[in-house]
């Protein structure tokens, strides 16, 4: 259709029709027009698969058994590939599935910075970076649209902790707010051509972001002239004046009172009573049937999609690959050598815990899941004996299909009730130990970290601190075995402090998806060469990290972004702040040298080689001074695989705004 022929189309609506098409009719859709052939517009969680079937009014599983799905890699993984292509190949499975699943606009990907390590929903994010965050985003959206759904990017803006994330306040001068965090959103949405965009909970200089004439009318309509949808987070919406008068098309929430939604009858009420302009309406009605057209839902041919493809399974084991990051490996005990394994300890809840039901709305219902336990014994088969123990006590995270926590979703919630995570199981410390002493392992793994008790939804982390005792049980182990490869999967960096000194091998993981146990056990045994890199800073102290150092986090009415461009590695950097692990940081099982590199003009080029005695990845991080900012930061990578011996060149534009080009970082 034609511009001029959706005008006409929304000319012909009734007021009562209009307003049907702008609020949710059920917990995940709007209403359609059905007279003229305008379907409900159907939306679906997540960024990590598309969500399990809920009642259209309950927030209650409809437990059906062809809604599974893929379950990929989070977004931290995924940017810790460093690789563009994978980030395409992501969005695009996950636009599939949702097309398959008969949705039309997938709530992904999220975007906001990870400005410090205890936000819960870190693993929904992709990196403290800006420029990797835009990189890798802009191609996730574009693999999604390819199959006729919409990417909702999110949440717009300064969404950086779930802690009071109801209306906590965040400040910020304008600037620096322009230069970072809205320069993200503003590339992924016009480069990468994002169909909608979700308001946060949040206020921003006072209001509300789904209300926020700032953000949605200077920001995205005036200045950047962005056509798409603005669709608000479910229960984001306070004010129907403010709300509608400010830019937001389609208010969506957890309840199901749906005709008392602000957008709803008190939005029909104020048109009628001539306080807000028809025209207002008219233009929200204008956006939805545009993105609705641009989605083939309207006219033409439309993908039917496809879900739980071999070709989607091998997408995730891809990415799941080479998102895993090599800490540490001094003593070179990794990769293992299969064959010498005749009996082996893996120790550790997160090596049979699965990560797909959990997380708040990232939750989803995979199709398989393999665990890092399932995944060793897949790999070594019968002629090694996998013995394995917990060692500590976990939390069980919340199934969806059994805790309906979505429509409490907006009331306050406090991680620092649990005192599970603090408490320390002796009778397992002990009985790990015991196997130690008593058998002569070949080799010892342990598989802890965080799970999804802890990184999720609405609620931040307490500290950084790993939880059930697991530094008291590494300690001990290690005291033992120093051998021992010591794997944590997370959602964003945790402490390492007591232990990182004493430990050899360490391996690091994103939630993986549902090839993660695979990639895991390959990577160990050496099938799989790691090449991941780190897509934050792994502070040695919390208080290191600039938003507590400078700015403030946590709970108050008002957050001070006071570090104003110096988020994660730009502050670590300028003020010579030592780190546990730096952004960016990343081994392998071969070696690397970076030769010839030469700067002219804006023309940045160097050398790479492949040192080592077996093929690898390796990835080229440029960075740039910026003038304006004064600071160090990322302005280019590229990811190469290289064969023993081989060597290339690689060329690099250098922006105009930054100096000083090249790979090293600190100044």
């Amino acid at each position: 259709m034609t511009k001029e022929q959706i005008e006409e189309l929304v000319q012909k609506m009734t007021l009562d029709e209009k307003i049907g098409m702008l609020h949710g009719s059920g917990f995940f859709h709007n209403d359609g027009v059905e007279r003229f052939g305008v379907p409900p517009l159907i939306t679906s969680d997540g960024p990590m698969g598309v969500r399990g079937e809920f009642y259209d009014s309950k927030w209650i599983s409809l437990n059906y058994q062809d809604d599974l799905v893929t379950y990929l890699p989070c977004n931290s993984a995924l940017a810790s590939t460093f690789n563009r292509a994978l980030a395409h190949d992501e969005g695009n499975v996950l636009g599939a599935e949702a097309r398959g699943r008969g949705k039309d606009v997938i709530l992904a990907p999220g975007i906001n910075l990870k400005r410090s390590p205890l936000c819960g929903r870190n693993f929904e994010y992709f990196s403290e970076d800006g420029y990797l965050t835009s990189e890798l985003a802009i191609e996730f959206v574009k693999g999604v649209q390819e199959n006729d759904v919409a990417a909702c990017v999110k949440h717009f803006a300064l969404n950086n902790q779930e802690t009071e994330r109801m209306g906590v306040d965040s400040d910020i001068d304008e600037e620096i707010f322009r230069d970072t965090y809205l320069e993200v959103f503003r590339r992924v949405l016009l480069e990468g051509g994002a169909g909608s965009v979700m308001g946060a909970y949040n206020r921003v200089y006072g209001d509300y972001c789904c209300e926020n004439k700032f953000l949605l009318d200077t920001i995205l309509r005036e200045e950047w002239n962005y056509d798409g949808v603005v669709i608000s987070d479910w229960g984001g919406v306070h004010d129907t004046e403010k709300a509608a008068t400010a830019g937001c098309d389609l208010e969506m929430s957890v309840t199901d009172n749906f005709d008392e939604y602000c957008f709803a009858e008190p939005l029909k009420k104020m048109v009628q009573e001539k306080k807000i302009d028809e025209s207002v309406i008219d233009k929200k009605v204008f956006r939805l049937l545009l993105l609705m057209d641009k989605l083939h839902m309207l006219s033409g041919k439309r993908q039917k999609g496809s879900y739980n493809t071999d070709e989607h399974h091998k997408t995730a084991a891809k990415i799941a690959a080479e998102s895993l990051v090599l800490l540490k490996n001094e003593s070179h005990v990794l990769p293992l050598d299969p064959e010498k394994q005749r009996r082996i300890l893996v120790v550790g809840d997160n090596a049979i815990r699965q990560h797909s039901l959990g997380g708040g709305s990232a939750e989803i219902k995979a199709l398989y899941e393999i665990n890092p336990l399932l995944g060793l014994r897949e790999l070594l088969g019968g002629n090694t004996k996998i013995d394995y123990l917990s060692g500590y006590d976990a939390d069980i995270a919340p199934d969806s299909t059994e805790i309906n926590w979505q429509e409490n979703s907006l009331e306050k919630v406090d991680v620092e009730s649990n005192d599970q995570l603090k408490k320390v199981s002796e009778e397992k410390r002990e009985e790990v130990l015991k196997a130690l002493r008593e058998n002569n392992y070949d080799s010892v793994i342990y598989v802890g970290g965080l799970n999804h008790v802890l990184d999720r939804e609405g609620f931040d982390k307490p500290d950084m601190k790993l939880p059930y005792g697991q530094d008291e049980l590494i300690n001990s182990i290690l005291e033992l075995r120093k051998d021992a490869v010591i794997v944590l999967i997370s959602g964003s960096s945790v402490d390492m402090s007591s232990w990182i000194d004493k430990a050899d091998t360490v391996l690091w993981s994103y939630y993986n998806g549902c090839e993660g146990g695979r990639a895991l056990a390959r990577t160990i045994f050496g099938d799989i060469n790691p090449s991941g890199k780190l897509p934050e800073t792994f502070y040695l102290d919390l208080k290191d990290c600039s938003a507590f150092s400078v700015g403030d986090f946590g709970r108050k009415d008002t957050v001070h972004y006071k570090e104003g461009y110096e988020i994660g590695y730009k502050y670590t950097d300028k003020h010579n702040i030592p780190v546990l692990f730096p952004f960016g940081h990343g081994l392998s099982y071969t070696t690397f040298s970076h030769n010839n590199e030469k700067l002219e003009g804006s023309t940045l080029t160097l050398t790479v080689t492949n040192t080592g005695s077996r093929e690898g990845a390796e990835t080229i991080l440029i960075f740039g001074d910026n003038k304006k900012a004064q600071v160090r930061e990322l302005i280019a990578f590229e990811k190469l695989q290289l064969q023993p011996g081989e060597s290339k060149e690689i060329s690099f534009s250098v922006p105009l705004t930054h100096e000083n080009a090249g790979t090293k970082r600190t100044h």
